[in-house]
Order: C-alpha cells, then structure tokens, then sequence
C-alpha cells in the first residue's frame, strides 16, 4: 500500500489516457493552499472549493475528449478517472486537516488513515462511478477526527460525488467483515489513500491474518451464490437490453473472478491467474479483451447520459455503437454489429468463469461423506473418460484427439450419461478445433453423430448451446457463424439468433416428448402420427442462417440449406423438402397473423402454397416452434387459435378438396350452430337473424359472437350503439361486440374510442346488414397484452360509450397516448403500404407495415373513412415496435381498388397520416 503523491506519478499513474498534469495540476492546488494558509483569502473553503470544483471540470472533460479520440482505451480511462478522484479525495483530506481543523500534536488516539475501498480501492472507476472511502481510527472516534470527516465529506459533496463512507476501527472492520461478505469484499480490495500509513498497515495485517484465512470456502460459496442471485436478478446473457455491470457474462463476473483468485491465493493482479495455472495464456488474454471491451462500453454509457447508467437500453446501444465507430455495414446497422461483438465477449466471460470455477474446486471443494462415496451409485463412462466432480472428464488429451471424431463423441456422451463436461476437457475441444475441416465434415460417421445429438438422446438444446458456446457448432456448419451472437435489433425477439435457434430445436424436442399437449394439441398430434424427424430439425437448425445478410434471410437461407444438407447426411428428398421449409418458413405466420383466415381464399391460396398434408404437417410444427422460439411471452392463446383454424381448414381443404371451403357451405354451418344456440328463441326471430346477415358474416366470426351480435340487434331501438364486452379466454383477448345504425365513418370512431381508453386491438371484423345495420367486433388488450378483468368492464365500457357520445374529441385527446417511449425512438422501422387484389375475392387488401403507436389504428381508419374507403376487417399483427395493419376494402361502389392512381392516392393519404402521427408522437 502506497500513497498517491500528486506531483510524481507512480505505477498507478502511468498509461493514462492522458497526462496526470493535465487531468488535475498538483502544482496549482498546493500554490492555493498556501495562499489560505497564510492568509490571503477571506473564504479559504469556498476559494479552494472553486479551484476544486474547475480542476474536476476540467480534468473530467480531457479525460473524456481523449476517450472519444481513442474509444477501445478503456483500461487508461477507468485509471484516468480514478486518479482524478484521488486527486480530489486527498485535496479534501489536505484541506480539512490542514486548513479547516488543524492539529498539530495529535495525541495517540487522534490518528486516521482513509482508505479507498471497493471498486475505487482497485483503481477502476467509470465516469461516474461512487467513491467508496474508509475512515479508519485507532479507538472510538475523536471529535477532531470527526470533524476532519465530516468536512471531507462536505467538500466531496459539494463536488457532487457520489460517496459512500464509513468511519471504524480496525476492530470495527474485522467484526463487521465477519458478518457481512459484501463488506469484506468491499475491504478485500482496500487502497491507502491520506494519513496515518501505520494504522493503514495494521488493517491490512489483521484482515489476512484474522478474516480472510482459513475461510477460502466460505468466501467462494457466498461469491458464487451472490453470482447466481444477480443472474437470475438480470437474466440471461442473451437478453436484449443486458447490463453492462451485473448480467451475466458483465463486469461482475470477471470481478468475481479476481476476487476469488485474491482471496485464495492473495493475487494482487489478474496476470497472476496464469502461473498459477488457473488460466493459460490465450485464456488471460481473452479475460483482458473482454474486460477492455466491458469497460468501454460502461464508460460510453455514462459519458453519454450523464448518470451511472448500466442498462444498454434500445436507445442507448445505438449511442454506444457510435461512439465506439460501429459503422452500418453489408446490410446490417452499426448497432447490431456492436452488440454482436458484446454478445461474444459475454460468452467469452462465461467460457472463463467455467473454467476458472472448475480449477477451484479441485483445491477447494470437500470430499463427500464417506457413507455417500460408499452407497453411491456411480456413473458408468464409455473408455477414454472419467468422472471428476461429476462431470465428464478425458482420460489421455493425446489419446482422445488422435480421434478427431471423438470432438462429437463426447457430446454424446454427456448427453447419454446426463454429466457436464469438465472444463478442461472443454479447453481441450477449443483449442483444437482445426481438426474439424472438410475432410471431418464429409465423413458419414461425423455426420451421423451431429444428427444422433439432435435426434437421438431427448435433450439437443443442452449438446447444441454447448457446442455453440465452444465454437464446435460453427466448425461443423461454417456458415453458422455468423449468426452467433447476432443481435437482432427489435424488440420482438428476446434473444440473438443463434440462442433463438436453440430455443426452437428445444421446443420441438418438448413437444415430442409429450409435455406440451395441452397448449400444443395439434402440433403434439402432428408428431404423435409421425413426420420426418431429420428433416423438421435440420430445418429448424438452419432456419435463420442467412439472417443478417442484405437479402431476404428465407430465400437465401433456402439456397444455403441446399448446400448444407448434403454436408449432415441428409438425401436429396430431405434436402429438398429443408429447402422448401425454409424458404418458406414465415408463410404459415403471416398468413394466420396478417390475413383473414375466414376468407375462404386465404386458405384456399394458403393450401396452393403448401401442395400435400405432409408439408402442411411439418410447417405447422416449425412455425410453432419458430414463433414459441422468439421470447418467453411471444406465444399466446391468440396466436394458437389463429394457427391451429389455419393448419385444421388446409389440411380439410387437402384432403377433401376445395369446395369445402366455399362460403356456402360453411356460412349453412354457422346458421344452424346459432339456432342451435338460440334454441329458445321464437322461430320467427330466428329467422329474421339468419335473413339479416350476408354470406362473410357468418364464415367469419364464432357462433358465440353470432349469439352476442343476435342479443345486441333483437330489438334494437333507433339510433342507439349497443355495445357487449365478454372476455374471450380462448384467444386471450377482451371480444367487444357493436351494433349501430350504419353510417361513414362508424369504424374510425370506434378504433378511436378503444385507442383513448388504452385498449391495444389485435383484431377487427366489420359488417353490414340487409336492413341498415352495422356490426363490428372488435379483439381487444389491456397495456400489457391481457384481456381485460372483469371487473374492469363497467368502467371500460362507460369509458367507450362517453367517447362515442362525443364528450371527448378524439384527435385532440389521443395526442397524450401518442406518445414514443425514448427507448424505442433508435428503431428504424420504414413504411411499406401493398395492394394486393389477389388476396381476396371480394375486397382489395391494403396492408400497412410501420411503427407501433398506441393512435395509428386510429389515424389509418380515420384516413380511410375520410377517402370513402369502406372497411370490412383489420387484422392487426404486432412484432416488437414494428405493426403490420391489414384492411379489407371495397370502395364506395362496392368494388376493389384496380387502378394505380386510385391506390396511390390512398397510398399517400396513409403516409401522411403516419408522418403526421409520428411528429404528433415526437412532441
């Protein structure tokens, strides 16, 4: 322990960013002290605060220019910042000890040292990183020592640092250690600052001597239990928005590291892990860049809000990509190739931890019982491994890579054991991966054991996300690589693509083991009657593998499935059949989420498409497990309803032609289910129900909104809007039903009513009645994509009926729910309008694809409405930020839209209502 001199700089002080003079001028601090101390100012503390507070600006802002010229120089910038503070501490110190309380003949119990503690005690600190100071004194403290602190304590605040302090003896510390392992960790990395260095010196003798020896285990069980609170607390790694500090594979992790590598074998610095045997050389040097690449991005965040900000939010990951020089490149934003990048240093940083962890167990980590050695049963292992720790270890390393087929074997056998693989033997893989070249590729018996992984032993995602994370995935698939770690910059997806990847293939393997046939009873069917298993996941595997690239990911990633295949074994029948999957692979998706799949076309366009119930069966499943892959919270009832009234019409449709789809059998169907349903109604009601509706309303609702909409209209008095709100469990959604006298523009009232009660619609059927009627239904969400309580549909519906009584104008009150959150202003989503006259029999389809906001419903039917467009249905698909609003439309005179300066004219309508919406939104 030394302390920081202000005129020679010392180890600490050297590779600055930039010059210690330049980042706080001793010379000129001393020259004012003097000057207070013989007595040239009349307000010593404010004068030599001013002069305090202008060095910090000043030091502060050439710190950060230099770290804006030079991005990656975290390590002389985190060094940079910590000396300043230094600087400021002890100019604190100076003048509350000599200037403000001067004593000069202390008497024995009137010592104090401060010590820097913490994160600043390691020298490391971000722009605005909390300065944590011990106050240490030999007994109870004196009332000079008290004030001498609490004068600190003013200047340091008045300096606006953040501090946190304590006052203890060294009695006081080793107590307080015992009890609390985050204050030990605190004093574990104490530095000597100001003062008294033999009371210093004490501290430092008494915390080996009394607190940290001899409790090396313990430290090491609180360290890794603290560890997995915080991940859980956080997340995993993959998490879009993850933090920089506490996440998983963040800077705690590696700090974690050195402290436990501190405590046990009293390492003053990370390169002492080395000739320890802890970490080899390339594994050190792979701690180093990760932690560089850690801090930059900490110290970017902070420099950019202005606060200790650890969250790369949506907005912020943008700022940091450009500050760091991430630059938009081949098709994929600055932004993403900077997360890319820091998703693979936090992979690096959990590889690291592995390893680290395994070498401390063999020293520190008890035997077991003797009585459980005994009774235990032991796991068999094939030859060529053994058992260290539970986990699956290599005999002889030459042995095992004479073989190179055994870098695959081993996944087999974790996976048919159930063990972990052991650290060393996953160094052992890393570090040889040059074995995996063409020649190993091509090999059947390679080939069969990659597909075994996935098919064979009821667990892929746990041999995949291992072999991902080693590297060994992207050796055998060489085009996998770039998509590890890839960030896809949305917020729909939770995860990088690869990890969505293995989320999917993890899906598939669920729902074959039967343990998701109540919320996938058709996709659980599917695979009960039997498909082809290599095939579905191969095709999953490969899904996503052109994602990133400037052209559309399915059609490229189908051209490189083609290649691919032969390379796993596959047949050419396979390999066709992955190609068709992949390349239409979002078909099933967007056809139940942005169509209306109670037009008969939709299925009938749907059914073309896919051509036999083989293919439908195998689409059905990978579009479950692609959407279910996307998020934790993705999949819902609403989207299974959707998918499941998709694949059971087209696959009727196959199998029993086309003509069960014709609306008049399907619309005779409808009518006899409701008299069913009204069963105790007069005959002649009855008919008068059935008579009033034409032939789309009866295919496209379900006889309980039939039964709704037959109660609203029976009876129905004059010029009132009957209104039925009834939670519709099954699809996860609120379904609100209106009848009303038909007149332009009804529709647009009714999106912008359920707009400014906070309702999200997910989907929306319109339709006219033979006698003057409207009926529209609406599928409604509260904020937070649930249907409504029903305890909350009173208000709800007294709510409505105020907004379309007109109390409230609705353009100008939706202004306030219009609003862009500031973490999703850095997306880019641009605006693509189609028309699209094919689609549909009866009406055009103009679908919308652009920015989520809570009033854009609103603004589009509004528009509509304005240029006399009629509107049958809105379907709503929501992903992430991005909307895709689809409309079926005729227009006045009950025809489609056919000519091109028509469909312009709307399709600038549109654009202007959006712009207009998005500066609305801006303001």
């Amino acid at each position: 322990m030394t302390e920081l001199t202000l005129d020679a700089p010392n180890t600490r002080t050297r590779n600055l960013i930039c010059a210690a003079s330049d980042i706080f001028d001793g010379a000129a601090f001393d020259a004012a002290m003097l000057g207070a101390k013989n007595g040239a100012a009349t307000d010593v503390r404010g004068d030599i605060l001013d002069h305090l507070k202008d060095a910090q600006t000043q030091g502060r802002a050439r710190i950060a220019d230099a770290f804006r010229v030079d991005p990656f120089a975290s390590r002389a910038t985190i060094r940079a910042y910590s000396y300043l503070t230094d600087c400021l501490v002890r100019s604190a110190l100076r003048l509350a000890q000599d200037v403000l309380h001067p004593n000069p003949t202390p008497t024995q119990g009137e010592k104090l040292a401060v010590i820097a503690v913490g994160g600043y005690g390691r020298g490391e600190m971000a722009p605005f990183s909390d300065v944590d100071l011990l106050f240490l004194t030999p007994y109870k403290i004196t009332p000079w020592a008290e004030s001498v602190i609490e004068a600190t304590l003013y200047v340091l605040w008045d300096l606006k640092l953040k501090v946190g302090h304590a006052s203890r003896t060294v009695r006081d510390c080793i107590r307080l250690g015992t009890e609390d392992f985050t204050i030990r960790t605190a004093m574990l990395e104490h530095r000597f600052l100001f003062g008294d260095e033999t009371l210093a010196a004490e501290l430092d003798t008494r915390l080996q001597a009394d607190l940290f020896a001899g409790t090396e285990r313990q430290f090491i069980e609180a360290k890794l239990a603290e560890r997995e609170a915080r991940h859980i607390r956080q997340g995993q790694r993959y998490v879009v928005e993850p933090n920089v500090k506490e996440g998983k594979g963040g800077l705690r992790d590696l700090q974690s590291l050195f402290w436990i590598g501190k405590y046990t074998h009293k390492v003053q610095d990370p390169a002492e892990l080395v000739s320890l045997g802890l970490f080899t050389e390339e594994e050190f040097d792979a701690f180093v860049t990760a932690e560089d690449f850690l801090w930059a991005a900490r110290c970017h965040l902070h420099l950019l809000t202005g606060r200790p900000t650890e969250q790369l939010s949506f907005d912020m990951q943008v700022a940091v990509a450009e500050a760091m020089g991430y630059k938009d490149k081949a098709g994929r934003r600055g932004v993403e190739i900077f997360m890319q990048a820091f998703f693979r240093e936090a992979t690096v940083v959990g590889d690291l931890t592995r390893i680290f962890l395994t070498k401390l167990e063999a020293v520190h980590l008890k035997d077991e019982p003797l009585l459980e050695r005994l009774f235990k049963r032991k796991r068999k292992v094939k030859a060529g491994y053994r058992v260290i720790h539970n986990r699956l270890a290599i005999n002889d390393d030459a042995t095992f890579l004479a073989d190179p087929l055994n870098l695959l074997h081993i996944f087999e056998e974790g996976l048919r054991t159930g063990m972990l693989i052991h650290p060393d033997a996953m160094r052992l893989i890393a570090s040889n991966l040059h074995l995996i070249d063409d020649a190993f590729r091509n090999t059947p018996e390679a080939q069969r054991l990659f597909l075994d992984l996935m098919l064979k032993h009821g667990n892929p995602e746990r041999a995949l996300r291992r072999m991902n994370e080693l590297g060994v995935l992207s050796a055998f698939i060489p085009e996998f690589d770039d998509i590890v770690a890839m960030m896809q910059f949305n917020m729909y997806h939770s995860y990088t693509v690869d990890e969505h990847t293995i989320q999917c293939i993890a899906q598939l393997a669920m729902i074959e083991k039967e343990e998701l046939v109540e919320d996938l009873p058709v996709a659980s069917s599917i695979l009960k009657r039997g498909v082809s298993r290599r095939v579905l996941y191969v095709a999953l595997l490969l899904h996503d593998i052109a994602k990133g690239k400037p052209e559309d990911h399915a059609i490229l990633g189908a051209q490189m499935a083609r290649k691919i295949g032969p390379r796993l074994g596959l047949k050419q029948d396979e390999v066709d059949t992955v190609e068709w999957l992949i390349r239409y692979h979002l078909l099933m998706s967007d056809m139940a989420q942005k169509r209306d799949i109670a037009d008969p076309r939709t299925v009938r366009d749907f059914a073309k498409a896919v051509q036999t119930v083989k293919r439908l069966d195998l689409l059905c499943v990978l579009t479950v497990c692609d959407i279910r892959g996307v998020g934790p919270d993705v999949w819902n009832n609403w989207k299974a309803v959707l998918i499941r009234a998709l694949y059971r019409q087209t696959k009727r449709a196959l199998e029993d032609g086309m003509e069960a789809l014709t609306r008049h059998n399907r619309g005779t169907e409808a009518k006899k289910d409701l008299r069913a349903a009204l069963s105790d109604w007069p005959r002649k009601d009855l008919q008068t129900e059935t008579a009033r509706h034409y032939d789309p309303y009866w295919q496209g609702l379900h006889v309980t909104a039939h039964v709704a909409i037959a109660n609203l209209l029976r009876g129905h008095a004059g010029n009132e809007i009957a209104i039925d709100l009834h939670p519709d469990e099954d699809r996860d959604a609120t379904r609100a039903c209106f009848a009303m006298p038909d007149h332009p523009g009804i529709f647009a009232r009714l999106t912008g009513a359920l707009a400014l009660v906070g309702a999200n619609v997910v989907d929306a059927r319109s339709y006219t009645t033979k006698d003057g009627f409207v009926t529209d239904v609406f599928w409604i969400q509260d904020a937070d994509g649930n249907p409504y309580d029903a305890a909350r549909l009173p208000r709800l519906r007294k709510m409505i009926e105020r907004t379309l009584a007109g109390e409230v104008v609705t353009r100008e009150a939706i202004k306030d729910r219009d609003k862009v959150k500031k973490r999703e202003k850095a997306f880019r989503v641009p605006t693509h309008i189609t028309f699209d006259n094919d689609g549909s029999d009866i009406y055009t389809i103009i679908e919308v694809d652009t920015r989520d906001r809570a009033g854009l419903l609103y603004d589009l039917t509004r528009t509509l409405a304005a240029s006399n467009v009629y509107i049958a249905n809105a379907v709503i698909a929501t992903y992430g930020e991005q909307v895709v609003d689809t409309f079926y439309v005729k227009d006045m005179f009950g025809l489609k839209y056919y000519t091109e300066s028509k469909q312009k004219t709307l399709e600038k309508r549109l654009r202007t209502a959006i712009t207009e919406g998005v500066e609305r939104a801006k303001e």
